[in-house]
């Protein structure tokens, strides 16, 4: 009964979304579109509790026999990423309330729940051309979003993303069609160790890891995301990190360990242009001057390291608890970012300089999220950095060692990126306010530096008070910051979810014998199977 419900996570979205495009009331269309990943969220710990007992739950949707029928499949890891994609789009969703985007457009909800409905059933789908279609609903709302939301930037990020992802998405379908015609079939179960066995099959499932990589912004195509995602609203950027990227990312992990085996051989090639991400982003990130430029260049390096701590090492915990801690820590910088934005009407770093002496709260809450991003305590940053230097030095070798110093180098260029934005954005002088032609006085300039600004304009008429970023601004890339200290200080109980995560996908035959022989064939015998 419970992998009966597994195409509802995917179904109930696009639903809702139905729903909220008709419902007259735009307030009611804002709390479905707050409650699906929401429930989302819930559903994914729901998963997880029951994937303790029974390893890989399976559902065949379409009548046909296992094998043809259209399956949806569930893991450790398809609900620990269920888990965090709910919580960071609702987060995402709630900044986008409170910034005006649910008020600018009847169809924005609707828009974001077909987001989340194809990453749902990308996570959840165990075929390789489901997983091509459910991408594709994911992008189809998108364009929409970067259309209404966003700078005038957005036309020209439109074209851009759409012409990108277009000749991404013809040849993710160009590969699918190769896997098909070599292995006879696009199930994930089927081709179980099948690139291991034929390099035939091997070489068209490189096409679609390509494409998959391309999505996920991965060098040497990486340039349209730190263009794109900027000239989107901050919220809607928060989105698109949490699910455009990250699904794609999912979806190489999945193919990796399950057609590949985690075969170092073929990990080579992968592992330099994952080093090369990682590199390439970090250098990038220290020269743009808007701040959400910046994040997005970090967002490139990020997908690097997440591909390298595959691609080294021969269990995947690295890169899932990394992906976490990268969701998560990106929302909170986005959001908090695009706090300040909204009320100060400037992304760049000079627009944002000396928030520090009127926005404490702001101030202290993007300590916490540059801390996570750079990998300082008591942050998930750190969590993650350490999983991936100490898999990649489990490896031994040459590799091995490339793999830690490139992480350890991005991280170190990572920090002074991180520190120029903070320097930018948080000392020097008060920002201009809305309306100023030329700022503050040179007066005004030093009694905001020395004693912060209070707002007070009674002793000179001609200054206006200081505008403050409200506190339900900071309220979502807050809780983002929070959940990155708790993953930081409760990882001893995180650690057996991820482990369980990894030994689904190191040993597969629970996932063959789930998606093949139905649950029946489900017992506690197919734990730790084929290695």
């Amino acid at each position: 009964m419970t992998a009966l419900l597994l195409p509802l996570l995917a179904a109930i979205p696009v639903m809702a979304a139905a729903v909220t495009a008709i419902l007259p009331s735009r307030q009611a269309g804002r709390l479905v579109a707050l409650a699906v990943p929401a429930a989302t969220a819930v559903a994914g710990v729901v998963l997880l509790v029951l994937h303790r007992s029974e390893p890989v739950i399976a559902a065949s949707v379409g009548g046909f026999v296992p094998g043809v029928a259209i399956p949806f499949v569930s893991d450790s890891f398809a609900a620990l990423m269920l888990v965090t994609t709910g919580v960071v789009a609702l987060m995402s969703l709630v900044f986008c309330d409170q910034t005006g985007e649910f008020g600018r457009s009847r169809y924005f909800a609707p828009l974001a729940l077909l987001l989340l409905a194809g990453a749902n059933g990308a996570l959840l789908t165990g075929d390789l051309f489901n997983l091509f279609v459910f991408v594709e609903v994911m992008l189809l709302p998108s364009y929409a979003l970067i259309a209404m939301t966003g700078t005038w930037r957005r036309l020209g990020v439109g074209r851009l993303f759409v012409v990108i992802n277009l000749l991404t998405s013809t040849l993710l379908l160009a590969g699918v069609g190769f896997v098909y015609g070599t292995a006879g079939s696009v199930n994930l179960a089927v081709l179980a160790g099948a690139a291991q066995e034929d390099g035939r099959v091997a070489a068209a499932l490189g096409v679609v890891l390509m494409a998959l990589c391309i999505k996920a912004g991965a060098v040497p195509v990486h340039g349209w995301l730190p263009r794109a995602y900027p000239g989107t609203s901050a919220g809607v950027m928060a989105l698109f990190s949490a699910l455009h990227t990250k699904v794609a990312l999912y979806a190489v992990i999945r193919i990796w360990a399950t057609a590949f085996d985690l075969d170092p051989a073929w990990g080579r090639v992968l592992l330099v242009v994952a080093l090369v991400t990682a590199l390439w982003g970090a250098v990038a990130s220290a020269s743009p001057v808007g701040a959400r430029e910046i994040l997005a260049w970090q967002m490139v390096s990020g997908v690097g390291v997440i591909l390298a701590a595959l691609a080294v090492a021969q269990a995947p915990g690295g890169a899932i608890v990394y992906m976490i801690h990268h969701m998560v820590t990106i929302g909170a910088l986005v959001m908090l970012i695009g706090a300040a934005e909204h009320v100060y009407r400037s992304g760049q770093l000079g627009g944002l300089s000396g928030l520090w002496y009127r926005e404490r709260p702001l101030g202290v809450l993007l300590v916490l999220a540059i801390a996570a991003l750079v990998g300082l305590p008591p942050t998930s940053g750190l969590t993650g950095k350490l999983e991936v230097v100490t898999a990649a030095l489990g490896t031994g070798g040459a590799w091995g060692v490339a793999t830690v110093v490139v992480v350890l180098v991005s991280s170190l260029i990572g920090l002074v990126a991180m520190l120029r934005l903070w320097r930018g954005i948080m000392w020097g002088g008060p920002a201009p306010r809305p309306g100023d032609d030329d700022g503050d006085s040179d007066e005004r300039q030093r009694e905001v530096n020395e004693h912060g600004d209070d707002g007070d304009d009674d002793d000179d008429d001609n200054v206006r008070p200081s505008p403050r970023v409200p506190a339900r601004l900071l309220v979502p890339g807050g809780v983002l910051a929070a959940l990155s200290v708790a993953i930081f200080l409760g990882y001893g109980a995180m650690a057996p979810e991820v482990d369980r995560a990894v030994a689904g996908l190191v040993d597969t035959d629970a996932y063959v014998s789930a998606v093949l022989d139905g649950p029946d064939a489900m017992t506690d015998s197919t734990i730790g199977g084929r290695s």
